[in-house]
């Protein structure tokens, strides 16, 4: 780590948008990923998450956003056919000054952390999208089965929401370059009404 506010991690570019405190499950088969979680479990480090805008996740290079979620694995197991499954959570995010490809093809990059939201009680109109979160993950059950919910704060409400609505991912990052608890929740709200106002106009639905 160069200083409290920078530092130089490794990078794998998703065609996913991973939250600070979301889940994160992937099925590693490439050598130069296979090294990078070995690499972070054996230095109790984490590897950076950033959203593919050109490229693909495997097998090549791939150009991401700017702003992306540092991931920390908390489990792994081994599957067949040589695959390593990793579970790993969001943590802090950043954004991307500087990066490379190492002769592995691993990207590595040097980011500046983002500052922490400040935590935001949930305002009375957006009490129903707490209530709404609480549901949708009683159903959703084993994922967040480890995660201390806060239906009182409006970043944690917001980003799960985000994470588990059926959003195209650049709304997704949208969302997460918020940097306001309710400007994420009413983003939301409105997305909901209007797909209310839809699913009411559909004389078939």
């Amino acid at each position: 780590m160069r200083s409290a506010t920078h530092a130089t991690i490794p990078l794998f570019p998703l065609h996913t948008v991973l939250f600070p405190g979301g889940p994160l499950r992937l099925r590693i088969f490439e050598p130069r990923y296979l090294d990078m979680v070995s690499r972070c479990m054996r230095e109790d480090t984490g590897f950076g998450v950033a959203l593919i805008v050109e490229g693909r996740e495997a097998g090549g290079a791939a150009q991401t956003v700017q702003i992306g979620t540092l991931a920390r694995i908390v489990d792994f197991e081994q599957l067949e056919g040589g695959l390593l499954g990793i579970t790993a959570r969001g943590e802090r995010r950043f954004r991307i000054v500087h990066g490379h490809q190492e002769s592995d093809g691993l990207n590595v990059c040097q980011v500046e952390w983002l500052e922490d939201e400040p935590r935001v009680e949930i305002p009375p109109q957006h009490a129903v999208l707490a209530e709404l979160l609480r549901r949708a993950l009683e159903q959703i059950g084993p994922a967040y089965g480890e995660v201390t919910p806060a239906y009182e704060d409006s970043t944690w409400v917001g980003l799960r929401l985000a994470e588990i609505l059926p959003l195209a991912a650049v709304e997704r990052q949208e969302l997460l370059e918020l940097n306001d608890g309710p400007e994420r929740l009413q983003w939301l709200q409105s997305r909901l009404d209007i797909q209310e106002s839809r699913d009411e106009d559909d004389p078939d639905n």
